[in-house]
């Protein structure tokens, strides 16, 4: 831990050996710095790679995750323009990006930091976990996530052997939050979830029957088009996609459950014929759905 200029530091820069590398992630950096009000910014303490001016901002070689537990300031890189960044916010920074972010005087801030690389994370970049199009996330002040950063930091400075791979498994951990609470966040703020909650419980309602994904849309007062695109965003299923798996797992507890047959579970759960109930589960599952049964009270 050091103090410049009353500044609270605490950072470790880590070697990589070959036998980090291939386990596909790993970590350079990780610290927590609280600037204070009217200090200078950055610290000088850190390496050449890190320090930066920010009126001129920096690029970097790695990924990095910023969390902003106290205080207030700016963030701006090539693909956004400048933005408050205050506490409860994270910011995402990628490599060969410009960028600068700096607390405001006036109120200074707390950050915590961790930087990381490793094709890993390059491919969940590249499936658009993390975009370059939202590099500010709204967290809140989570006490997980700032426990999060605090493990990393101190695995880091212990420094035991295969630190590197249990310090992956943190950068997972956090990105993995980060991603849950940043979305749940979104949609709390725009009342989303209250609608898509209201949906999913009429399809709860109606499992044993049918359901119009468009009718839902017209009971909740919302165009199906934004609504099908949302509750996707929302579950990760489609409306019918999301029914459909409701009445597979509603037949699973009936075949594990019950002792109704087949054909009675399927005209219990509305399908249009046993025929298609068998095609479906099998199709769905691998099994036939008295195969199923078997299978799982031989477990």
């Amino acid at each position: 831990m050091a103090n410049v200029e009353n500044q609270a530091i605490e950072f470790k820069y880590l070697i990589v050996s070959d036998t980090d590398r291939k386990f596909g992630l790993w970590v350079n950096t990780v610290g927590c710095q609280s600037i204070p009000p009217g200090a200078s910014y950055p610290s000088k303490e850190h390496p050449s790679g890190y320090f930066f001016n920010a009126e001129k901002g920096r690029v970097l070689r790695e990924y990095q995750l910023v969390y902003i537990t106290r205080g207030r300031g700016l963030f701006s890189s090539e693909s956004t323009s400048e933005k408050q960044v205050c506490k409860g916010r994270l910011m995402v920074l990628f490599p060969g990006q410009w960028h600068t972010y700096r607390p405001l005087r006036q109120t200074g801030w707390t950050e915590y930091y961790i930087g990381f690389e490793g094709p890993v994370i390059d491919s969940l970049i590249a499936e658009s976990f993390l975009s370059r199009r939202q590099q500010v996330l709204e967290v809140g002040v989570n006490e997980e996530l700032t426990s999060l950063f605090s493990r990393a930091l101190k695995v880091a400075e212990e420094d035991k052997i295969f630190a590197q791979q249990h310090l992956a498994g943190i950068v997972l951990h956090i990105i993995g939050l980060v991603l849950s609470v940043s979305k749940n966040k979104e949609f709390e703020m725009s009342d989303i979830d209250v609608k898509i909650e209201r949906a999913k419980i009429i399809m709860h309602e109606n499992v044993a029957g049918d359901v119009d994904p468009e009718e839902i849309a017209m009971r909740l007062n919302i165009s199906y088009s934004w609504f099908r695109r949302v509750f996707k965003e929302y579950t990760g299923y489609s409306p019918a996609r999301y029914f459909q798996e409701l009445k597979l797992r509603k037949a699973k507890e009936l075949l594990i459950g019950t002792s109704l047959s087949a054909k009675e579970i399927s005209y219990l759960l509305g399908f249009q014929s046993s025929e298609y109930f068998f095609s479906f589960f099998k199709r769905r599952t691998g099994f036939t759905p008295l195969g199923y049964r078997s299978f799982e009270k031989e477990e």
